[in-house]
């Protein structure tokens, strides 16, 4: 894959993990049958067919429940057995961050770990763009496959509507098969 696709699957799954769907969102997916494709695969036709305000309401109530109440996107929850999110250059993802030159600003955010994988998928999204291949490597090894396809597949199973079931796995295997490619 080139980096510029590589780079837009980064976004996607940054922009899909950030929050859940609102309205204006789901009419772009809906509008986007590749997309749609790539992470529902035979169960499209649920995304496509289900009115806009009940498809809001399943996946709001989805997302909430996979990425809010049972267990957080974030690397330091996930890795560290304290359950605890580390903030500040006491994250080794902000350590990361900082010595690639990646600026974070976490007060124009509502995600306030610097780990989610939501800015993990767009720090890499970044790398990609800066075409820095080792870092990307480095940060793939160190960081995201350390945690993300794993918590992603576990989110997949407990997921209650296609979209989240097919973009957790879709996110999980993307990872994996991105670091396959650098190597």
């Amino acid at each position: 894959m080139d980096a510029k696709s590589r780079a837009r699957m980064y976004a996607f799954l940054s922009k899909m993990f950030a929050n859940s769907l609102d309205e204006k969102l789901i009419h772009e997916l809906k509008d986007d049958k590749a997309i749609l494709e790539l992470v529902m695969d035979d169960e499209k036709g649920w995304f496509e067919t289900t009115p806009a305000h009940e498809l809001e309401e399943a996946l709001n109530v989805d997302y909430n429940s996979l990425f809010l109440m049972h267990s957080l996107p974030i690397e330091s929850s996930i890795v560290d057995d304290k359950d605890e999110v580390l903030v500040g250059l006491q994250n080794p993802v902000m350590q990361f961050y900082f010595e690639h030159g990646y600026e974070l600003n976490l007060a124009k955010s509502e995600l306030l770990a610097p780990d989610h994988i939501s800015f993990e998928c767009a720090f890499m999204q970044n790398l990609i763009l800066k075409k820095e291949v080792d870092a990307q490597r480095a940060f793939l090894q160190k960081h995201l496959l350390q945690w993300a396809p794993m918590y992603l597949l576990s989110m997949a199973e407990m997921a209650q509507t296609p979209f989240y079931r097919g973009l957790c796995t879709l996110g999980a295997e993307y990872i994996i098969a991105d670091y396959e490619g650098l190597c």
